[in-house]
């Protein structure tokens, strides 16, 4: 696109790591707006001699298949990686927002010491790092990248799993998100489970609304 401006891979990194910065972990979550399923966040820390030499990008603009690939190639050249689950029930109390929070807490606390995190667009409460919270980060921070494919290919492979629990739904293919032939669904077999009751599409469904 013209006049956009891409920075180089790990640039906020090697800025912190010059300042003495060595364990900065990339944050980032999915599953905010399924209508069934856990919310999953992951957390990412890059050796700081790590040369950035991954094609790493959003998780929403690449293919299932390259997700898998990186996952794989960014847990075998990551200091540490860590996954936070918050399950549908947690999200039905706590509300999706403040879940999304908190499995990002977990993921973080997961994987043990850090200096500091690189958070996609909200600040993690009830941390002790210092960290700063960047609009859009996983297109343009490569550690937030990372952490937003570890997480959504950690999702997608337990609603796979997940679709064998409760056939007929095909959370293996839209992954819980308000699709056309999810909404049929629903309509068929009511809510299960796994469905975010506190979610309206769901709630009325358990009424008898449609």
């Amino acid at each position: 696109m013209a006049g956009l401006v891409v920075p180089e891979p790990l640039a906020l990194e090697k800025l912190l790591w010059d300042l003495g910065c060595l364990r900065v972990a990339g944050v980032d979550e999915v599953g905010i707006g399924p209508l069934a399923g856990p919310v999953v966040a992951a957390a990412v820390v890059f050796p700081a001699a790590h040369a950035g030499g991954l094609d790493v990008a959003d998780s929403k603009k690449l293919s299932a298949k390259r997700r898998e690939q990186l996952a794989l190639q960014i847990r075998g050249t990551a200091e540490s990686a860590a996954v936070g689950v918050v399950e549908v029930e947690e999200v039905d109390g706590l509300g999706v927002h403040a879940a999304g929070l908190e499995a990002m807490r977990r993921a973080v606390l997961a994987l043990g010491e850090t200096d500091y995190l690189l958070v996609d667009a909200r600040t993690i409460p009830e941390v002790e790092t210092r960290q700063m919270a960047y609009v859009k980060a996983d297109s343009f921070i490569y550690s937030v990248a990372s952490a937003s494919i570890i997480a959504k290919v950690y999702r997608d492979d337990l609603m796979t799993r997940l679709d064998g629990e409760f056939p007929g739904y095909g959370f293996s293919r839209h992954m819980g998100y308000g699709t056309a032939a999810h909404m049929e669904a629903l309509d068929r077999l009511g809510p299960c489970a796994i469905h975010r009751r506190s979610f309206e599409p769901v709630r009325r469904r358990l009424h008898g609304d449609g």
